[in-house]
């Protein structure tokens, strides 16, 4: 199966459970949900204009609409030729649940490598059953009760308190199912909402998600 490939890097995993985590990223292409805060605008369309060759997007070094289409042995094969040591592998976006992720997921896995799915639970999560999956809601959209309750972790953007209404019905549906972890994001570093998750975390005992790559000017 062929994926259209945004971007391939490596580096530290700055947010939610795994946040410091080395990490290898493979941003996929495509996104419905369009958030105003995005900061990968450049991934939400894929069109047949902004397709490169494969050789073209393994030598790309800024950010743009442009993707490959690219299988698991390719993947596979640059991970190898760029050494990248990384055993955490995350896929995301864009929307990569837009795409049937089993097979990628299922090949990494043979190959040794633990999956991370990042997505804003809108579409059908379809994957290994060890991947670990990342939702995180957006107000306004329609979190499947599915993904919901096959995700490991729910990771919950925050900009005002208002936000946190739709958080709690999120967290009726993991009633009584089991373990998730809960982590805040305060959105784009807003101090405000930095200050409202801080507080609601520490009542709750959830973590906090800080987008540690952007502090420290990483990828």
């Amino acid at each position: 199966m062929y994926y259209p490939i945004n971007e391939m890097f490596q580096t530290i995993q700055g947010e939610g459970y795994y946040t410091g985590t080395p990490s290898i990223f493979i941003r996929l292409q495509g996104c419905p949900i369009h958030c105003k805060w995005c900061d990968t605008k450049y991934t939400w369309t894929c069109l047949d204009r902004n397709e490169i060759s494969y050789d073209e997007l393994i030598k790309k070094n800024t950010p743009s609409s442009k993707w490959s289409s690219a299988n698991v042995k390719k993947i596979l094969f640059y991970i190898k030729q760029k050494k990248w040591t990384a055993k955490h592998v995350v896929i995301t976006g864009g929307e990569p649940c837009i795409y049937d992720l089993s097979y990628l997921t299922e090949e990494l896995e043979k190959q040794g490598y633990k999956c991370q799915i990042e997505t804003s639970g809108t579409q059908l999560v379809q994957c290994s059953l060890n991947t670990w999956v990342t939702v995180s809601p957006k107000k306004n959209q329609n979190t499947l009760r599915a993904a919901i309750l096959r995700s490991n972790e729910i990771k919950y953007p925050v900009l005002k308190k208002e936000d946190l209404l739709y958080l709690d019905k999120i967290l009726l549906v993991l009633k009584n199912t089991k373990k998730h972890h809960i982590s805040l994001q305060p959105i784009s570093q807003n101090k405000e909402a930095l200050d409202i998750c801080i507080k609601k975390c520490t009542i709750n005992n959830w973590r906090l998600s800080i987008q540690l790559h952007k502090y420290l000017l990483i990828q």
